[in-house]
């Protein structure tokens, strides 16, 4: 049992990963934006996350190897695996300047007079002693029971406010995405099922076996997806444009200080397990591309996190406002996650790289839903960009909406054939 509870608190590092100022900016967007109607999303990116986490860790375990190296073994390009190692590095630098410009604001919601510059250097020093001192183990081991800290508030403050129950349902089984939700939508999706974060879970899941990973890794998934949950209920509470000040004020007013405090602890304790991890997760991805594994403890593997946190700390430094950047990182994820996605489903059919590992057809079905949602919010993030380019406005109706889902039917439709292929692999 005892074994089985530190399993548990070790896989909650990914929870930690993908529970940042990003799902606290996002999901309370959502909340205060649109109440309960995204909540759908919410449910289905915690249940793609599961499905590729969980292809990932199975991948590395069947293979003995990262899953950056088992990309370049089964693809045998060195470009491809550096394409996206690069891109999912540089998400982590992104998402770590919005970590740790989270994690400032949520103390700043609490202790005031306190420049935000000397926050940021403190958060910066602290997440450097833990990864320089501590082993990958001890550091997931510590970032869960943060998680556990964080969890907790969230769910206290959403167990606080009255809820729709009808539309709470509605909001969570009824799927709705439109010209003027899909931001959000890829946003919620992006916040969740996080790039870095599969070579993550690749890495820590070495030297388990598949029924330790699995019993770890998914209550740790579905404790992050009810905890996005919480902080989009919490969203509803709050009038108006999200900012944390407004919805630290708001939680104040209607339930008392102490909400408010919990609010702004939960906020925290986001930012600063995030920092971390994003750090982690950059190394892991760069060691995990390179052509020589290197020790964690290395110059080599060190140096990864590093930049990461220093980029972190020059943008808390310079002072931008987190809720944009934040919600820029996010929207940016789209690009690369449906490729991963694609590629997973292609490596956990291939019987020579797999052996007795491969999908079953619920796993093959699920992935698909996760490829052809992915990709769709994917194209939906090429088409924003391609119209910012030319000065205009996208949206997600009329001609677009068809192409878009013709181009995601296209890319699942080639998926199966690939698969059909894979599979005859020896």
């Amino acid at each position: 049992m005892k074994s089985k509870f530190w399993n548990f608190i070790f896989w909650l590092v990914i929870a930690a990963a993908f529970i940042g100022p990003g799902t606290v900016t996002t999901a309370a967007s959502a909340g205060a934006n649109y109440q309960y109607q995204l909540l759908w999303a919410l449910l289905f990116s915690t249940l793609a996350c599961i499905v590729l986490q969980e292809a990932a860790a199975r991948v590395s375990i069947a293979t003995g190897d990262g899953l950056g190296g088992v990309i370049k073994k089964r693809f045998e390009s060195k470009k491809l695996v550096w394409f996206i190692a690069i891109a999912v590095f540089l998400g982590c630098a992104a998402y770590e300047a919005g970590n740790i410009l989270g994690a400032i604001s949520g103390l700043a919601l609490i202790v005031t007079g306190i420049p935000k510059a000397v926050f940021t250097i403190i958060i910066v020093l602290v997440a450097a002693a833990v990864l320089l001192i501590g082993k990958i183990s001890t550091v997931a081991n510590l970032m869960g029971l943060v998680v556990a800290i964080m969890g907790f508030a969230f769910i206290y403050a959403a167990f606080n406010i009255e809820v729709d129950s009808s539309a709470f349902l509605s909001g969570l089984l009824i799927p709705e995405i439109n010209e003027e939700n899909a931001l959000l939508t890829l946003g919620l999706v992006g916040t969740t099922i996080v790039p870095y974060n599969i070579f993550l879970g690749s890495g820590l899941a070495k030297g388990q076996t598949i029924k330790q990973m699995r019993s770890g890794m998914i209550p740790s998934i579905i404790i992050g997806g009810l905890i996005s949950m919480a902080v989009l209920v919490v969203g509803t509470a709050l009038e108006g444009q999200f900012s944390f000040s407004g919805l630290f004020n708001t939680m104040t007013d209607s339930y008392g200080a102490f909400m408010g405090f919990v609010f702004a602890i939960g906020l925290f304790a986001a930012g600063f397990t995030s920092s971390i991890t994003a750090a982690l997760a950059g190394a892991i991805t760069i060691e995990s591309a390179s052509k020589e594994q290197s020790e964690e403890k290395s110059w080599k593997f060190q140096r990864v996190w590093i930049v990461v946190l220093l980029t972190g700390l020059v943008f808390g430094v310079i002072d931008i406002k987190p809720v944009p950047v934040i919600i820029l990182a996010q929207a940016a994820n789209g690009f690369i996650l449906p490729l991963l996605a694609f590629i997973l489903w292609l490596m956990v059919n291939n019987k020579g790289l797999m052996k007795n590992y491969t999908n079953g057809m619920l796993l093959n079905l699920l992935m698909g839903v996760t490829v052809f949602v992915t990709a769709i919010l994917g194209f939906i993030n090429v088409f924003k960009a391609a119209y910012a380019v030319t000065g205009e406005s996208f949206s997600f109706s009329g001609n677009n909406r068809a192409i878009i889902i013709s181009l995601a039917f296209l890319a699942l439709a080639g998926g199966v054939v690939k698969i059909i292929g894979e599979r005859k692999s020896i």
